[in-house]
């Protein structure tokens, strides 16, 4: 019975957790991740006693998870040595409504957002962790504020500040390091402002 319990959960949740865990770390680390996580429901779900909803509880273990990778020194060290555009593009954000609503964009519209979404990976990569979480389980996931702060462990006020401030820091990057623009079609996209020559310090 609990094998095909586990087999429901695993089916209901997989993809959503690989989602949530894409803008958590990125897509070249969440396939392992979530795989990590479910070996963690399927090991804990027998003591699941319903104090919580399930996907706010699985959630809340993927969380862990993540945050247990992003403070690795061997994902830090990962962090610095991706300096290519085809390892931003690599781990990019899903395409979501956020950013256009259109079921089906045109092939120059997926571009767009492709480089839109490369853009803003590596802007969110940078934010401290606490905001990352809370903002991606927001913005991408469309939780409420009272499951995030469930998932978090932190409570609802708490969850609400953390939601304020990383927005604003999150807008305040994008309009410091990406040049949003629309083209001739009218599509909108955005791209990394180049590195200033001032900006590049010689080693020592």
């Amino acid at each position: 019975m609990e094998r095909r319990e586990f087999d429901t959960v695993h089916d209901e949740y997989r993809q959503r957790i690989l989602h949530y865990l894409e803008g958590m770390v990125g897509a070249a680390e969440a396939e392992e991740l979530t795989q990590e996580t479910f070996l963690k429901v399927s090991r804990a779900l027998s003591e699941f006693r319903g104090e919580s909803r399930l996907s706010t509880w699985v959630y809340r273990i993927a969380t862990h998870v993540a945050l247990d990778r992003l403070r690795s020194r061997s994902f830090q060290e990962r962090l610095r040595s991706l300096s290519t555009e085809e390892d931003k593009v690599a781990g990019a954000l899903p395409d979501a409504d956020v950013w256009s609503g259109e079921e089906k964009p045109s092939v120059t519209q997926s571009l767009a957002r492709e480089e839109m979404n490369a853009c803003i990976r590596g802007v969110v990569e940078e934010l401290p962790e606490n905001y990352r979480a809370v903002l991606v389980l927001s913005e991408f996931e469309g939780l409420k504020d009272r499951e995030i702060a469930e998932i978090v462990g932190d409570s609802l006020g708490a969850v609400k500040i953390r939601l304020h401030r990383g927005r604003a820091r999150l807008k305040a990057a994008l309009e410091t390091k990406c040049t949003f623009h629309r083209d001739e079609r009218d599509v909108f996209g955005c791209e990394p402002k180049p590195v200033e020559l001032t900006d590049i310090r010689p080693r020592k």
